[in-house]
């Protein structure tokens, strides 16, 4: 379906469609002004308007085409889909070589996941038009519902052998190579590319990040420094070199090209955050630290800033200020695994238990099963004197972790705390049989259980087992 561009002319249809619905008087137009009218209230999606215009238009031009296959394009919009496919069928007897029923057929078949059949609906339509770079790209999309991805890079190719500057296409071709993990093949094919459009700052921009891919830091720079020098307002290609600096341990080059970034558009808060890891390598820590602030200001849902100002005074031994900081990040998010697994760890270190408890408990509540994280809330609730719940946990632990001597050893111990000796020997034989050199945890955590004799004896049995 061939559209016109919109221009003064249609404007004009526009306003006297839109003051005919006003005043009710109806007005004649032509086939091709309706179009130019539905195209761009669908493109506005203001698809009221749409579907007032496709009426009125098939009123007064029953026999359009292309205005039935706006019709068409509403119904599956509606998901109106029997309709739609019944439609498509009376215009196809019509009119069997229009490339546009085609499509509007493999949307259908698209639409309730029959992608093979919209493929070969799709090669059908290939075969009868001459402005295949649609059709390729529509095929592309198929294949990629498919996870087909060698099949969908080569029609996302086929669209660039007919439009170099199909950018879309572009991306689509280096996402299968990146999801196939061909990262020489799509650094060869970007090559191959730039040998015909050698001012392609997408290109450049892509063939950097395939190196960087790779770890030819140096192959990367040139192709981010190539970009620039086609587009020297391209955002991307700074943040990328900026990157790339950072890798090759050259800060300050890091931080100017990031700067470039906050001078040509709006700040971001990864530019903002990588120019304060950079100052912070650099130990400029009142920069760092300034630059880790702005980027929370700029963007309070990024993990990465709290984390990074979280860290920085963490490393710095200013706990209290560390936990200040976590804690307003939990305010904002309180669902984040990362924020509470710091939150647990500081109050840990500052000795405030029970905060420490909870924080380790949030933390395994939102799916953080790491055998640290439990071992650290059961040796709380240790300290706390909490042993029915130490079991209760590691319990837990041991669905995760079912051969693990730290969680054996420690059940053993707290068996015996509460008189358990049934429980305890068979914890404690089954943790010594699985590494005896571990018996320092009971040493440690249980030390008045770890003197008694019945336990020394059974720990000297598995550590000579020959004596």
């Amino acid at each position: 379906m061939e559209f016109s561009q919109y221009d003064d002319n249609n404007n004009l249809s526009l306003t006297k469609f839109e003051s005919m619905l006003k005043t009710n008087n109806i007005l004649f137009f032509d086939s091709n002004e309706f179009e130019n009218i539905i195209h761009h209230y669908l493109d506005n999606g203001k698809i009221a308007l749409a579907k007032k215009a496709i009426n009125l238009g098939l009123q007064q031009h029953p026999a359009s085409i292309n205005l039935k296959l706006f019709q068409v394009e509403i119904f599956v919009f509606e998901n109106k889909l029997d309709k739609a496919d019944a439609l498509l069928n009376e215009l196809y007897e019509i009119e069997p070589n229009n490339e546009e029923i085609y499509i509007q057929k493999a949307n259908i078949f698209s639409k309730k996941d029959e992608h093979l059949k919209a493929i070969h609906i799709l090669k059908k339509a290939s075969e009868i038009t001459e402005e295949s770079a649609d059709i390729y790209s529509l095929l592309g999309m198929e294949y990629l519902f498919l996870d087909k991805f060698e099949d969908a890079k080569f029609y996302f190719m086929k669209c660039l052998e007919v439009d170099t500057e199909d950018y879309s296409a572009l991306y689509n071709v280096i996402y299968c190579f990146d999801f196939l993990e061909q990262n020489n093949e799509a650094i060869d094919y970007l090559n191959l590319y730039l040998d015909t459009n050698p001012y392609c700052q997408v290109a450049w921009h892509q063939l950097g990040k395939q190196y960087f891919s790779v770890k030819d830091y140096e192959k990367a720079l040139a192709a981010f420094d190539f970009a620039i020098i086609s587009d020297d307002t391209f955002v991307g290609a700074y943040l990328e070199k900026g990157k790339v600096l950072e890798k090759l341990i050259r800060y300050e080059e890091a931080i100017e090209n990031y700067k470039i970034t906050l001078a040509i558009d709006d700040p971001t808060s990864f530019a903002l955050l990588r120019i304060g890891k950079c100052y912070e390598k650099l130990d400029q820590k009142e920069l760092a630290v300034q630059h880790y602030y702005k980027t929370v200001e700029e963007d309070p849902l990024l993990d990465k800033g709290w984390i990074a100002i979280t860290s920085f005074y963490n490393k710095a031994q200013n706990y209290q200020k560390a936990l200040f900081y976590i804690n307003k990040a939990i305010n904002i998010d309180s669902e984040n695994v990362i924020y509470w697994k710091l939150y647990a760890q500081l109050n840990q270190r500052l000795n405030f238990l029970e905060e420490a408890e909870r924080g380790y408990k949030k933390t395994l509540e939102l799916g953080n099963y790491e055998l640290k994280t439990w071992l650290s809330r059961a040796d709380i609730l240790i300290q706390l004197g909490e042993y029915e719940a130490a079991i209760v946990s590691l319990d837990e632990t041991l669905e995760f972790y079912t051969d693990n001597e730290e969680v054996q050893y420690r059940l053993a111990g707290l068996h015996f705390m509460l008189g358990k000796e049934n429980d305890a020997h068979v914890y404690l034989n089954n943790s010594l049989r699985i590494n005896p050199e571990y018996s320092f945890i009971i040493e440690e955590l249980f030390p008045a259980i770890y003197s008694l004799n019945k336990v020394q004896e059974i720990i000297e049995k598995y550590r000579n087992p020959s004596s």
